[in-house]
């Protein structure tokens, strides 16, 4: 298998002091969302779209903007890139404050090089702090006055699942687990490992989520791809680009569903209890290609990647493409719009008005290979009998200047003991609460 990389990317970037360049979006606003959205013909630029928003941090008494009838604030401040979150039974907040771990094989020639300017240049450059704080809201006025490490020297951790008194944790190349009493605010013992995932000097999507079963004997993983389109050759792929399922009691784990370039948010849905994901696709087709998407995931689903997108798609950059598997992919359920980068996802639990009583919240950390940029915000996808319908809601703005900054960049999403939405800003490095007025 070959595929066809970009070469210009670095020096277009280097020449241009990583400004912006390549296409705009020719696609009207909406059409790259929804159950069927417009693909276009992929475009075929010497130079790939390349737009980064430069992290800035919130000014002092700004923030988000919320939808209309809710109200947004601070409900911890001065992380230290916060990227995931998790609410345990008793509302304590633990939070993910990590980034990528070392990459040694990920930063070679031009292109690494420039990869490394472009996520330092996004906020995304910063060691890992490389552990979980626990914050805790005692009085109920919505921000946090405990702050505690429950536990460090983990390895860019980023999913967390609480099984029975057992916390798990997805490390960038392990799952891990600590003993868990209610109501610690330390760990009381250090991690033991429960399974491998794939890793290594590479580690291109290191971001590994998790989710537990609803009878806590199985945990869900995700793991992303190596590489944009398998340039790195299928080998550096082997158990990547997939949700894989592990046994609780044994560790033993076996592949749930594949072709996922990049999944992170996982869910159940609360009406049927289907599971589902949000995935980034495929980037460097040109503005409007290929939506990032939500989708329910059942066991033994394929989703095209490498070898095509959206069901039969066939991405010509990945040759040969085996007939058998672009006839086996499977389109995603609802597309999210093209390159909006989505990470975070979240049910409404019955406890939020409408028009955010049934759906799915979604943190979109935004764009970088698209004009003008996509994302940057927390959407509502809105659901009908298990379904999604109509057309995503903002929840969630203003992360982005009028010329282009990052103020923040919303990540992991999760609903609060008392039915707000809890988003994590790993630019601003903030926790922010979002609940009706």
């Amino acid at each position: 298998m070959r595929t066809r990389s970009v070469q210009g990317l670095g020096l277009a970037l280097l020449a241009g002091g990583l400004a912006g360049c390549g296409d705009m979006a020719r696609l009207p606003p909406g059409a790259d969302e929804g159950p069927r959205p417009t693909l276009p013909s992929p475009g075929k630029a010497l130079v790939p779209t390349v737009q980064v928003a430069p992290a800035i941090g919130w000014p002092p008494g700004m923030a988000p903007k919320a939808a209309s009838g809710w109200a947004v604030g601070p409900f911890a401040a001065g992380l230290d890139h916060p990227r995931w979150l998790y609410v345990l039974p008793n509302g304590d907040v633990l939070v993910a404050e990590s980034n990528a771990p070392p990459k040694p094989q990920d930063g070679q020639g031009i292109k690494g090089l420039v990869m490394k300017l472009m996520m330092r240049r996004a906020g995304a450059g910063v060691p890992s702090a490389n552990r979980i704080t626990l914050l805790r809201d005692a009085d109920g006025d919505g921000r946090a006055e405990l702050r505690s490490v429950f536990l460090s020297g983990l390895n860019s951790p980023f999913g967390m699942a609480l099984v029975g008194n057992e916390l798990f944790i997805a490390n960038a190349d392990a799952v891990v687990k600590v003993p868990y009493q209610r109501g610690q605010t330390r760990a009381a013992a250090p991690p033991v490992k429960v399974a491998d995932l794939p890793g290594g000097p590479i580690n291109h999507h290191w971001t590994k989520n998790l989710l537990a079963s609803r009878d806590g004997r199985k945990l869900y993983a995700t793991v992303g791809s190596n590489s944009n389109v398998a340039e790195r050759g299928l080998e550096a792929e082997a158990g990547r680009a997939a949700i894989w399922e592990i046994d609780v009691a044994s560790g033993a784990k076996r592949l749930f569903a594949s072709g996922l370039r990049n999944p992170n948010g996982l869910a159940w849905e609360p009406a049927t209890g289907v599971l589902w994901t949000v995935a980034n696709e495929r980037d460097e087709l040109g503005s409007d290609l290929v939506p990032d998407y939500l989708s329910a995931v059942r066991e033994g689903d394929f989703f095209g990647w490498p070898w095509s997108y959206w069901g039969g798609h066939v991405d010509e950059r990945v040759r040969p493409a085996p007939a058998d598997m672009v006839a086996r992919a499977r389109a995603p359920d609802y597309a999210l719009g093209a390159h909006v980068a989505a990470l975070g996802l979240a049910f409404a639990d019955g406890r939020q008005p409408a028009p955010f009583a049934s759906g799915a919240f979604i943190g979109e950390h935004g764009s970088w290979n698209r004009r003008p940029a996509s994302g940057y915000k927390v959407v509502f996808v809105p659901f009908q009998a298990g379904r999604p319908v109509g057309t995503p809601v903002d929840v969630l703005t203003g992360f982005l200047s009028a010329a282009g900054e990052a103020y923040g960049r919303p990540v992991g999403v999760a609903i609060d003991r008392r039915g707000a939405l809890l988003v994590a800003d790993d630019v601003g490095n903030a926790i922010w609460r979002v609940a009706p007025r």
